[in-house]
């Protein structure tokens, strides 16, 4: 994978994080228990929603590099597998660039 390939692929699931974080501030503002929040995965035409509760989606958070997706939507080249139940998925980004440009592009840390 190319630098290009790596950093498109971070700034990608980056965009959707940031989309999420706006869905959950929303639906904390109207004091819902949970949403639905867009698939966090590298595919820029994804779609898919992701329903999950705001408790669920804040232990996603905890760490920069962790990503909320549509279960089957993980790219081996670039995560792997935290945790599953067959609707949603939780990664972590392991290849070393995208890994670091998530770490770097989290809104919560800037």
């Amino acid at each position: 994978m190319t630098s290009t390939e790596a950093e498109k692929i971070a700034r990608n699931e980056s965009l959707f994080r940031e989309v999420n974080e706006r869905i959950a501030e929303t639906a904390e503002r109207f004091e819902a228990d949970q949403t639905e929040f867009v698939c966090e995965c590298a595919e820029p035409s994804c779609t898919h929603r992701v329903p999950a509760t705001l408790v669920e989606y804040e232990r996603v958070r905890e760490h920069g590099a962790t990503f909320l997706i549509a279960d089957g939507h993980e790219g081996e080249r670039v995560e792997g597998i935290v945790r599953t139940d067959g609707k949603r998925a939780v990664v972590l980004k392991q290849h070393q660039l995208v890994a670091a440009l998530a770490l770097e592009l989290n809104p919560r840390t800037a």
